[in-house]
């Protein structure tokens, strides 16, 4: 078969079953559109959270040291190795699961884990694995942490904006679960901050109180060693050495309380201002940005696959024919021959000599 009989003989077939061709894409587009028609809409609610505080400086140090008349190279800045973005912590763990045991009073107090459990359960298509709600309590937590991870979607622009989007099929959730999830977050973050500030303002009270009491050790010491060595001539330097190194030692130790007292001043002043202002510019309310899956366009995709599916099965035996065809004709050309070479020598058998000649050398002539 030719590649011009082959092609003849495929316009001809769909020439004759050219209906058959329509008729499939018509119903796959069918089920496409029904498909998409069934499946829900998703809701969308979008929240935008700007830290309204300042960042932490390092010249804050300079200038309670100014204030405080202490010296500026003595001064011991607080470190900022506990601070954290509000995208780690929105992708934490621990975070999602306090979303989803926070009970909702507009849903009879039920949690949020088990409101998306159900939701989950009302939609979940056919051919995924049935979904059942868990008996244990923290096994309920953790499920419905993971479906928040799933539809949830915070980041920080580059204008410092927190961005927050919560997606589902349930309409009425989404709203309050944004709103949820935004107050543990900034609740969370606020704590952790106030809590880091606590830490270092206690840290610096404890020892300006341990320096304290070590320096009215070298003022009784001093008392002490000045009412021993009252009638003893000055010039003596086994008396003078003890003193000037009492002096030194205290001196060393107000140098290290004058920092610890600056460091004081900074940690107050952390204290004051770590509690910072998270204001919501944009709230989650309706309306909602909806994902829907269009109709139309799954239609047009279900009549070009379904058309090409039907054209497949009317020229289907052409095709195989043709290829059966090419198979035999490729496997019906043998390879050339080599060339056969026998010995000449004759085969002596008695006392007669036979001459052996290969059978390609034999023709008719010879043969008498």
């Amino acid at each position: 078969m030719t590649t011009q009989e082959l092609t003849r003989r495929i316009l001809k077939r769909l020439g004759n079953f050219f209906w058959l061709v329509f008729i499939i894409g018509a119903g796959m587009a069918f089920l496409l559109y029904s498909y998409a028609k069934s499946q829900p809409v998703k809701y969308i609610a979008k929240a935008s959270v700007y830290p309204l505080t300042t960042k932490e400086v390092s010249a804050t140090g300079g200038l309670i040291s100014t204030l405080t008349g202490g010296k500026s190279d003595g001064m011991n800045n607080l470190s900022q190795e506990a601070s954290i973005s509000l995208d780690e912590l929105a992708n934490s763990r621990r975070i999602r699961e306090n979303v989803a045991a926070t009970k909702l009073p507009q849903f009879k107090n039920q949690t949020i884990a088990s409101l998306l459990i159900q939701n989950e359960m009302k939609y979940q298509p056919f051919y995924a694995t049935k979904l059942k709600m868990p008996k244990k309590e923290t096994d309920v937590i953790a499920l419905g942490s993971s479906i928040i991870l799933q539809n949830l979607t915070a980041k920080t622009n580059k204008g410092d904006l927190f961005q927050v989007s919560f997606t589902s099929t349930a309409q009425e959730l989404v709203s309050p679960i944004t709103y949820v999830f935004i107050n543990e977050l900034t609740s969370f973050f606020i704590s952790l901050k106030v809590k880091k500030a606590r830490i270092d303002y206690d840290f610096t009270v404890r020892k300006i109180d341990s320096l304290r009491l070590v320096m009215n050790a070298y003022d009784q010491r001093a008392v002490k060693l000045s009412n021993s060595t009252m009638f003893v001539p000055p010039g003596k330097i086994e008396y003078e050495i003890p003193k000037e190194n009492l002096i030194n030692d205290k001196t060393r130790v107000v140098g290290i309380y004058n920092g610890a007292a600056n460091n004081k001043e900074e940690a107050l002043w952390r204290l004051q201002r770590a509690m910072p202002i998270l204001e919501m510019l944009d709230k989650p309310e309706a309306p909602f940005e909806k994902i829907r899956k269009s109709p139309m366009q799954f239609a047009i995709i279900g009549f070009i696959l379904g058309c090409f599916l039907g054209l497949v099965l009317c020229i289907f035996d052409i095709l195989l024919k043709y290829v059966r065809a090419q198979i035999k004709q490729v496997v019906a050309v043998s390879p050339e021959q080599p060339s056969v070479t026998w010995n000449s020598t004759p085969a002596i058998t008695g006392n007669t000599a036979i001459d052996v000649t290969p059978e390609s050398d034999i023709s008719s002539d010879n043969l008498t």
